[in-house]
């Protein structure tokens, strides 16, 4: 659990809100059960700090208010549209016995003792996070599913992952996917044999060697046998014998 120093804020212009920003502090509301909305500011650079650690909107949050503890789940940031800072937050309150949804992040653990993953499988994830119901002190850091002996073509369903009795998913009446292990995607081609490629690399030179041979000039700059040439001088002489 993360612990926050917050102070309480007055303001009700935009310049007041932007005056709060300027000075390194983010606006941000508490709000839900019994009690009014509460506006408060808190530290940009913690809050920046917490957004980056894994979980943030999953997590509950201790603000220390004027002397007083509180606790709050995070549940809406919002960013400034070109310098992507944080902005505003809004907060809820964590009463007990009070029912709410969250996504809770999927956590997958023993990549190294899966066999389908030693065999080159590939785990592919449906659900980075599930939406579940419960409590607001049963909020669950995250769903963890063990990969130790898993081997390709099994699936991990919601009905696999452990659960506290007031803890349940939102989506009801099927037994939906989280993850699969699947075969990998790209196999490898079978090498050809060596005497395979050599006799098509002696193929092929003959080939070209035979066609360099069809492509050499003759003495008259022409392509072709030169023997075919010397077999049409005497057709030409008879037929200058018969003109005469």
């Amino acid at each position: 659990m993360y612990s926050l120093e917050a102070n309480i804020r007055d303001n009700s212009t935009k310049g007041q809100l932007n005056a709060i920003r300027n000075s390194g502090d983010v606006p941000a509301i508490i709000y839900g059960g019994k009690d009014k909305n509460q506006k408060i500011s808190i530290s940009k650079k913690l809050l920046k700090f917490l957004i980056e650690k894994e979980n943030f909107l999953s997590n509950i949050i201790t603000l220390n208010i004027d002397g007083k503890s509180q606790n709050v789940l995070p549940r809406e940031v919002k960013y400034h549209i070109l310098s992507d800072e944080p902005t505003h937050v809004d907060f809820l309150r964590v009463l007990p016995g009070v029912n709410i949804k969250i996504e809770v992040p999927v956590n997958f653990i023993n990549h190294e003792k899966s066999p389908g993953l030693k065999r080159g499988g590939v785990l592919n994830i449906v659900r980075r996070k599930v939406e579940l119901k419960c409590p607001s002190e049963k909020i669950p850091e995250s769903l963890t599913i063990d990969l130790d002996g898993v081997d390709i073509g099994e699936s991990f369903k919601i009905s696999s992952v452990k659960l506290d009795a007031e803890v349940s998913p939102t989506i009801q009446g099927r037994d939906f996917v989280i993850a699969t292990l699947a075969a990998p995607t790209v196999m490898k081609e079978p090498e050809k044999p060596v005497e395979a490629e050599t006799a098509e690399g002696e193929a092929g030179t003959e080939g070209a060697e035979a066609a360099a041979e069809g492509d050499k000039p003759t003495a008259d700059g022409e392509k072709g046998d030169k023997k075919d040439n010397e077999n049409k001088k005497p057709a030409e002489k008879k037929q200058a014998e018969e003109k005469k």
